[in-house]
């Protein structure tokens, strides 16, 4: 295995744990990257890279992170959240991923993106239930606001480097777990 596919694996896996946090902030860097040419994407996926998916995940991202600040609307974006982050995680480690056989990286966008992106963001909807649980859902901006910096931290850091990125996401999951459990005992 070459060094530029595991680059590419960590980089989808990355950006997949990322659209746990928010679904379309990683989908947007990526797009950004394709644009201007600081990751190759694979060759299927040069129109994510078109000024056209740029204004169009650039809306759909400001739009997601609003509603995330709207009490109960973000309660109810969490009803949804985990199957989309799970198909755009899957669909980001897709992107990343070079010339391989498309049974190995479909396996592995399923299995990995989609589940890495999947649990962090079911992680995410279990910690803004027990805020809103615990607080009335007075906390729940705070917790938008760390989610939206932490998808937007990963994504970037994945981009330029994804040895950093991964270590982060470890670092944030490792967060998360330590928060339910403190909730769940409260």
């Amino acid at each position: 295995m070459s060094f530029e596919l595991i680059v590419s694996i960590i980089l989808g896996f990355s950006l997949a744990a990322a659209a746990g946090f928010r679904v379309f902030v990683p989908l947007l860097v990526l797009s950004l990257s394709a644009h201007f040419g600081w990751f190759p994407v694979n060759d299927t996926w040069q129109w994510v890279g078109s000024v056209p998916a740029l204004v169009l995940l650039g809306v759909a991202t400001l739009f997601e992170v609003g509603a995330y600040f709207i009490p109960w609307v973000d309660n109810l974006l969490d009803t949804i959240s985990v199957p989309l982050a799970a198909i755009a995680g899957t669909l980001l480690m897709v992107a990343t991923m070079g010339d391989m056989d498309p049974t190995i990286t479909w396996a592995l966008a399923i299995i990995a993106g989609g589940g890495a992106a999947a649990a962090v963001s079911g992680t995410t909807s279990a910690t803004r239930l027990g805020s809103t649980a615990t607080t009335g859902g007075i906390a729940n901006p705070l917790v938008a606001g760390t989610e939206t910096v932490a998808a937007t931290t990963v994504s970037v850091a994945s981009i330029f480097s994804p040895i950093l990125a991964l270590i982060l996401v470890l670092i944030l999951i490792g967060l998360a777990w330590k928060i339910i459990s403190r909730l769940r005992r409260a």
